[in-house]
């Protein structure tokens, strides 16, 4: 355990010491998002009977929280890789489940001070009801942890800075941007109606939305289930890779 926690604090000092640039510029980019789209649409759209800029303001939450916990653990292990210290990471006896944990428990903890970040300085501009503050904690959770081991299989797979780029622009970002942050996806062709359900993001999105209104495309019960499944299976995944050694060791 102590190996464990020597590492997540680690991992927590190394975001947190640059705080200006991993915490308060994604609340930044969030609420640019917000004044844009909440400007221009407002007063033309209402989502679920909720007005567009309460109905948006969870979805910004959500990504934030996703996209930052992603960047955490995959930042974190490229720069590693590439500087030589990831050795002093590799060399103490931790078991790769401790360093599995250790890794994502920090991308979750980044994601959440984000998204509480934006919550705060978004909730302003629109009125925001809570209705089951557990849904927003545990979909908030386990999608940033989902996230932050999606983000050690990419630190892995990368050898280089572009490659991680490439990931998260060819992969994370299309996967967040086309989940229902913006929209509901029953405002789009049946055709795309059905291509949404094979996001899991987009299950994020939902439950967590639920749990401010109440409401959602898909049950909270459901949308958990698929969360919860795409973790294991992603975490099953890198837990594999740590316990191989690939790219870490060679």
């Amino acid at each position: 355990m102590t190996g464990f926690w020597t590492l997540f604090y680690k991992e927590f000092l190394r975001f947190w010491k640059v705080a200006f640039q991993t915490v308060a510029a994604p609340v930044l980019t969030a609420l640019l998002y917000l004044l844009i789209f909440g400007h221009v649409l407002d007063d033309h759209v209402r989502v679920h009977g909720v007005q567009y800029t309460s109905f948006l303001i969870p979805g910004l939450v959500m990504m934030q929280v996703l996209q930052n916990a992603f960047a955490n653990s995959s930042s974190s292990l490229i720069q590693a890789k590439i500087t030589g210290s990831i050795v002093f990471v590799l060399l103490p006896p931790i078991p790769y489940s401790a360093f599995f944990v250790a890794y994502v428990l920090a991308a979750v903890v980044r994601g959440l001070m984000v998204g509480v970040g934006v919550l705060l300085a978004t909730v302003w501009f629109a009125e925001i009801t809570v209705v089951s503050p557990l849904w927003i904690l545990v979909f908030s959770i386990t999608g940033g942890a989902m996230f932050g081991a999606l983000g050690m299989i990419a630190g892995i797979w990368a050898e280089k800075f572009d490659q991680l780029a490439a990931f998260q622009n060819f992969l994370i970002m299309p996967l967040t941007m086309l989940s229902g942050v913006f929209y509901s996806i029953y405002t789009l062709p049946t055709f795309w109606q059905g291509v949404s359900h094979y996001n899991p993001v987009f299950y994020m999105i939902d439950g967590f939305r639920y749990g401010f209104f109440g409401v959602s495309d898909v049950p909270p019960q459901s949308s958990l289930l698929v969360v919860a499944a795409c973790f294991a299976v992603v975490s099953l995944l890198t837990l594999q890779l740590l316990k191989s050694g690939w790219k870490l060791r060679a």
